[in-house]
């Protein structure tokens, strides 16, 4: 599965932004679709994620103003974030959980996109 996030950019406080996520490859064998992002100096934090069955979780941080969100056939996700903040500037990236056989299962990252957030 290959993945290609896109929609980063550069907004105010209290500003809305929407990140896509587009898939393709074996994308019925995805089980998991989320969002993790990495600010400068600190490790990579999940965001939020999606079970193909629409099971979602979010960090506390972000509970009430980003929303995950997915296409049913798994080719798209994305991430609406609102009211944001200056930490939410990161660089943020899509993932699919695959499993494409029982018993088999990992990661697949896309690239990067950079989210920055001015007072």
């Amino acid at each position: 599965v290959q993945l290609q996030a896109s929609g980063g950019g550069m907004v105010q406080a209290g500003r809305s932004l929407r990140l896509s996520c587009a898939a393709s490859g074996n994308t019925v064998s995805i089980v998991v679709m989320g969002w993790y992002r990495r600010a400068p100096g600190k490790q990579r934090e999940l965001v939020a994620e999606i079970t193909s069955g629409g099971i979602t979780t979010y960090a506390d941080s972000v509970k009430g103003r980003f929303t995950i969100s997915e296409t049913k056939d798994k080719n798209a996700w994305y991430l609406e974030m609102a009211r944001l903040k200056p930490e939410d500037t990161a660089v943020y990236y899509c993932s699919a959980d695959v499993s494409p056989l029982a018993g088999i299962q990992y990661k697949n990252w896309g690239q990067g996109t950079q989210v920055t957030v001015s007072k």
